[in-house]
């Protein structure tokens, strides 16, 4: 099975059930369900379920004697939901993970790669503008071998 790559930026509105409409190109790697979760940068991420899977393997590998990778495990882990897409396209996001990030009505959804992110808006824009000073973005990743 070829693995899901998911890119782009789009502004979603959230229903008065805190359902998000996800993005149309998403939806179909989506299909087998999704885990959303806290997530690092003050963001939520949409693993697919085998995406998840395999994180979760990462995570269990890691070991319990040392204390960043408990804290890890137990915010990924704690702060998760299974998800399935509804008819119209839409993921139910559970109120504790919406006031975890500060999402109102707006949100950002990016893809990240192998998983997709879901952003408040404002914070979205504050970590857009660091990566559009070229001169920090490359400092940033100067030391990736890109």
């Amino acid at each position: 099975m070829a693995r899901s790559v998911f890119t782009g930026e789009y502004r979603h509105t959230l229903d008065d059930k805190g359902r998000l409409a996800v993005p149309s190109r998403f939806r179909a790697q989506l299909d087998g369900g999704a885990v959303v979760s806290r997530w690092i940068d003050g963001c939520l991420a949409i693993h697919t379920r085998s995406g998840w899977d395999e994180l979760s393997e990462k995570i269990a590998a890691l070991p319990i004697t040392d204390a960043p990778s408990r804290l890890f495990g137990r915010s990924i882990f704690a702060g998760a939901t299974e998800s399935d897409l509804d008819r119209q396209g839409r993921m139910l996001l559970p109120a504790y993970l919406r006031e975890a990030i500060g999402l109102d009505a707006d949100a950002i959804v990016v893809g990240a790669r192998d998983h997709a992110e879901i952003w408040a808006p404002a914070t979205w824009a504050e970590y857009r503008r660091a990566m559009d000073d070229p001169e920090a973005f490359a400092q940033a990743i100067q030391g990736l071998g890109i």
